[in-house]
């Protein structure tokens, strides 16, 4: 079977999920070494989440694969809300519909979406080559720093290419929760160079046999120069020696990521639904 031969139903979109919430509970785990307070809790099968104002830790994801008790989303929005709001939800359109209708009545709106990409880990991803002129390197966390400013500098300069995220966050949050999420247990972060010089950050997470390939930034004067397809090749070959099965990264649609990762194989495989609690619902 080549990389691309997938195909995604609702036990595989239920098994990605489930990897990502629990990426979502050790972030919120690292997060609470630093902060009181975190609210960090399963609900419907999937996880609600909130570490600080701002923060991108502020979310309920994962519903759709198990029965929601609407008693029990009423009391996880109330301690959002408690705690500064607003409440968001994000919802595989591969879930149970009938968790959208319910959303939708009780005043959530949708403001974006994310594409959810793919692909089978194979033997032959373990020796396949970088760009020429491209090398990638892990980060030790006593490099944890430089590697941070590499994301904050390259996500602040977006490349502007596809749909815009609804969201927007500042720079000191976006590193500190970059720097709660490098510090899970089991990620590993990557730098790339480009003819020595420093060009970007990405990082990996192995759950489950799925190999969470997480964010990725390159400086904007580096780019074009194969950066991100580098970073994805040997986050890909670290997963193919580790025994991954499948890989997995989120974009936003048409965006440059998404172009680069279905450059190396992989394949749309559902879309995940922003809704917000309007605030004259609550």
């Amino acid at each position: 079977m080549s990389p691309s031969d997938l195909f995604c139903d609702v036990s595989f979109a239920a098994r990605v999920e489930r990897a990502d919430c629990l990426l979502l509970a050790e972030a919120c785990v690292s997060t609470a070494r630093r902060l009181d307070g975190v609210l960090a809790a399963p609900l419907g099968g999937g996880f609600v989440s909130y570490a600080e104002p701002g923060s991108p830790l502020n979310k309920i994801a994962g519903l759709g694969f198990a029965p929601l008790h609407l008693g029990d989303l009423a009391a996880a929005e109330e301690r959002v809300l408690a705690r500064g709001g607003p409440v968001q939800v994000e919802l595989s359109s591969l879930g149970d519909p009938a968790i959208g209708q319910a959303l939708t009545r009780r005043g959530y709106v949708l403001m974006g979406v994310e594409q959810v990409l793919g692909r089978r880990v194979t033997p032959a991803d373990a020796e396949a080559p970088l760009p020429d002129g491209v090398t990638v390197t892990e980060s030790p966390l006593s490099g944890l720093e430089g590697w941070l400013q590499l994301l904050t500098e390259g996500f602040l300069s977006p490349d502007g290419q596809g749909v815009k995220s609804h969201e927007t966050f500042e720079q000191a949050t976006l590193t500190q929760t970059m720097r709660d999420f490098a510090q899970t247990e089991g990620m590993t972060r990557f730098v790339a160079a480009v003819n020595g010089q420093p060009a970007g950050g990405a990082s990996l997470r192995l759950t489950d046999g799925i190999a969470q390939l997480c964010g990725a930034a390159t400086l904007p004067a580096l780019r074009r120069r194969g950066v991100q397809t580098a970073m994805l090749t040997a986050r890909l070959a670290l997963a193919a020696q580790a025994g991954a099965d499948l890989a997995v990264i989120t974009t936003m649609p048409g965006s440059r990521s998404m172009q680069n990762a279905q450059r190396r194989g992989f394949v749309p495989l559902y879309v995940r639904n922003m809704l917000v609690l309007a605030p004259d619902a609550a």
